[in-house]
């Protein structure tokens, strides 16, 4: 049974995932669930962010070699996060058994208006530009991530004290920004199996950015239909779903177990 390798996005750490990593677990009957930080965020926050996908998708390798946790792997990515799986698959395809990747876009398939929604610009300057505390910087990231105002309190304080603990530089934000604009797919789609999924409700990343994806390469695709960008807060039951009928679909395609694939 492979490892479950799971990547967050931009100056995002692995504590962000909350409870999705045992909501996926006991979904998928106790696999083993990693997650991963890209350098300069969370637990790795005091390192320098690549300004290339392609040097933090080597980084993470490198870890996962450091583990000591044999490949293949799944891997389950968001937003910045899934470019650097899509590009782990590409590069190493023998690494990777199949990857979902949420709320994610590419250049060169999906136009810079979708990949970033011009109305989510002056939200992200200002919390890039502020001074204030951790909670109000928190807090209107969630407003602008996020479609999920019962969970608000606990998650902007949980983030706040993220924010202070793991703190991201501001240039190494700035760097992993330009990783992810400079990025452009590989030419010929990675050889592995790929899940897209996609919030109606983002307002960071057009769905269709998703969708794009899926239509080029051939991949399963599901919307959400209510849920923000941060997915797997808003609704990580239902990811943890729609990944089970994904494995589901493949073992009766290739005749093996859907926990094994």
């Amino acid at each position: 049974m492979s490892s479950w390798v799971l990547l967050r996005g931009l100056a995002r750490g692995s504590g962000h995932w909350g409870d999705f990593p045992a909501v996926l677990q006991q979904r998928l009957g106790g696999i083993r669930v990693v997650t991963l930080d890209l350098p300069g965020n969370g637990t790795l926050h005091d390192q320098r962010s690549p300004t290339r996908i392609e040097a933090l998708a080597e980084a993470c390798r490198e870890r996962m070699r450091a583990l000591d946790a044999a490949p293949p792997y799944h891997l389950l990515a968001v937003s910045l996060g899934a470019m650097v799986a899509l590009e782990w698959a590409a590069r190493a395809p023998a690494d990777v058994a199949g990857c979902v990747l949420v709320n994610t876009s590419v250049g060169g398939l999906s136009p810079w208006t979708r990949r970033l929604r011009p109305a989510s610009m002056p939200t992200l300057l200002a919390v890039a530009l502020s001074c204030g505390s951790a909670r109000h910087q928190e807090a209107a990231i969630l407003r602008l991530t996020s479609r999920n105002p019962q969970a608000a309190a606990a998650v902007v304080e949980r983030w706040a004290g993220l924010r202070t603990s793991e703190p991201v530089a501001r240039l190494n934000a700035a760097r992993q920004l330009l990783a992810a604009a400079r990025y452009r797919p590989p030419a010929r789609p990675p050889a592995v199996p790929l899940l897209l999924l996609g919030s109606r409700g983002d307002a960071l990343v057009d769905p269709r950015c998703s969708c794009d994806i899926a239509r080029r390469w051939g991949g399963d695709s599901a919307l959400h239909p209510t849920a923000g960008h941060d997915l797997t807060l808003d609704d990580g039951a239902w990811v943890a779903a729609q990944v089970e009928r994904w494995l589901a679909a493949r073992a009766e395609r290739t005749g093996e177990t859907p926990t094994a694939v």
